[in-house]
């Protein structure tokens, strides 16, 4: 059963720690040092949901209704756009991390809830892949899988969100947060073609 663990935690790891818009939000907010725990939480939890989801047979049923994937993929776009537009007006006249007004509790819920559940991605890699892969473990090891993909999911975004708080002083200069800034930007906007041209 470790094996069948391993691979979950491994297949999870995969697919989590590609640089996404998710990913780079968490890293944001643990260098700002702002909300970190709310969103490794949400993030997390968005996982737990639709890698269980997806186990329990509901990648079947989005496969089924390519329309809600189309429908999230604009959405989605419009959203990482707009994101990619504020961060490259923040990286032209950057500050220390410390400056500038913080955001509020609910903005920064609402972004992570934004950027976890807009990104049409998700779906298929946590419900359809994930739920895929742990399905053809059979029918009691797939939730061993599953909690191995799901553990993956809590070890990447502790370690991101509480990692870039911890190196937020080292990191805490007008050049090193115009350097973030634009790399957000454009992973954003990369992403944000992507999901139009994809």
């Amino acid at each position: 059963m470790w094996a069948i663990w391993g691979a979950g935690l491994a297949a999870g790891l995969a697919l989590i720690v590609a640089i996404g818009a998710q990913n780079a939000f968490v890293l944001r907010q643990g260098i700002r040092r702002e909300h970190v725990g709310a969103v490794v939480m949400l993030c997390t939890a968005g996982d737990v949901v639709l890698i269980l989801g997806g186990t329990a047979g509901i990648g079947a049923l989005v496969s089924r209704f390519p329309d809600a994937l189309e429908v999230l993929r604009w959405a989605g776009a419009a959203y990482l756009a707009w994101w990619a537009v504020r961060s490259f007006v923040s990286a032209v006249k950057p500050a220390s991390l410390r400056a500038g007004a913080a955001r509020s509790r609910r903005s920064v819920i609402t972004t992570t809830l934004a950027l976890t559940f807009l990104n049409p991605h998700v779906y298929l890699d946590t419900v359809v892949l994930l739920g895929s892969l742990a399905n053809q473990q059979g029918p009691d090891a797939r939730w061993v899988f599953a909690t191995g993909a799901v553990t993956g999911s809590v070890v990447w975004f502790s370690a991101l969100g509480y990692g870039a708080r911890v190196l937020s002083g080292v990191l805490d200069s007008p050049r090193t947060w115009r350097a973030v800034d634009l790399v957000i930007g454009v992973v954003m906007l990369a992403l944000a073609v992507g999901l139009v041209l994809g």
